[in-house]
């Protein structure tokens, strides 16, 4: 039987993972509430600006006489500063509750500790490092972008049996690789992240839309590399769904929602992308094409995860899928005649 303590932590972390894309910047928090090995309140995080995790938990306490009794349980340690909500850890020393256990520390720079030692000062029994390693992977993104000073990477594409993301040039028009069970999930993915990129030529091959699709959730930003600024105003990009950044060498002025940014294109691009996107709080990026910008990250080691898709067809020549360095194979499934792989980057 596994440890009550992992028990409750485990629950933590389903709380939290339920606003999966709607917290951000904050970080996705679950808490519980537990006496006399019984849960008696729990909460969890639902959006930046609204009530944290554990005052969620406590207020669904009915009867608060037990709190003095009670152990808190918490995936991330709570946050010991003002900022739009009061800091949590005043509340639960308010309340007089006596154990308190946390999955991980939290790396940003106005709580990393602060809240435990402002416990332990209050002579509350603190644990900490319980399912560590699975609160830490919850908040990948909301780490990455605090300890990197970047958004959490995530490189996605399709690719045939044969190895191949589009056919040849002469092609003028897309060819879908994957079905529809894939390609409602990649419409998923988008509502969980906060950015998405994509290369000039594939906007103008593609003209996607990059929003989110068919099932609840907020449009993520948009993002296009367009050094001479070509792309056609009319392309589904422009069309103020949702904001969008172009990268250009060529000035411009702002158009309704796109913004035109500035960047060298004589020296590495990405890292500039980046610190951009990091100055604007964005947390997330997902890199969906087409190949050039797919292999541009994977040769300087920027990116953290890779979600690839074979599909059913062969193309017997054309453009070549990106070639990964230094992953490890996750996870592997099957969508309808599709094959979904994961893969990490271990090399960062």
């Amino acid at each position: 039987m596994e440890n009550l303590d992992k028990v409750y932590m485990r629950r933590c972390l389903e709380l939290a993972s339920l606003w999966l894309g709607n917290t951000a910047p904050n970080p996705m928090v679950g808490c519980v509430i537990v006496y006399d090995n019984k849960i008696i309140g729990e909460g969890y995080h639902h959006k930046c600006g609204e009530a944290h995790a554990e005052v969620n938990a406590i207020n669904a306490v009915s009867d608060t006489s037990l709190l003095n009794q009670s152990t808190l349980y918490v995936c991330l340690e709570p946050c010991a500063h003002y900022g739009k909500t009061p800091p949590c850890a005043d509340l639960i020393v308010k309340n007089k509750i006596p154990k308190v256990v946390i999955g991980c520390i939290d790396s940003f720079s106005k709580v990393a500790g602060k809240w435990v030692e402002k416990l332990k000062n209050a002579w509350v029994d603190v644990s900490i490092g319980i399912l560590e390693k699975e609160s830490r992977e919850l908040n990948k993104r909301f780490f990455t972008f605090h300890e990197k000073k970047r958004p959490y990477i995530i490189l996605k594409y399709a690719q045939t049996k044969d190895g191949f993301i589009g056919k040849d040039n002469s092609v003028q028009e897309p060819v879908r690789i994957t079905g529809e069970e894939s390609r409602s999930l990649v419409h998923r993915w988008r509502s969980e992240e906060q950015s998405i990129m994509v290369w000039k030529n594939t906007a103008l091959l593609d003209n996607p839309h990059l929003t989110v699709r068919g099932l609840d959730g907020k449009n993520l930003l948009r993002i296009v590399l367009d050094r001479k600024l070509t792309l056609p105003k009319n392309l589904n990009l422009f069309n103020n769904e949702a904001p969008t950044i172009v990268f250009t060498a060529t000035s411009s002025k702002n158009i309704g929602q796109t913004d035109f940014k500035n960047i060298d294109f004589s020296i590495n691009i990405i890292p500039q992308i980046l610190d951009e996107l990091y100055k604007n709080n964005i947390q997330s990026l997902i890199v969906e094409g087409g190949k050039q910008l797919l292999q541009s990250f994977i040769d300087v080691n920027l990116w953290d995860e890779a979600r690839v898709f074979t599909g059913d067809k062969n193309f017997g020549g054309g453009t070549t899928a990106p070639v990964l360095h230094g992953e490890r194979l996750l996870s592997t499934k099957k969508y309808e005649n599709d094959i979904l792989q994961i893969f990490k980057n271990m090399k960062i």
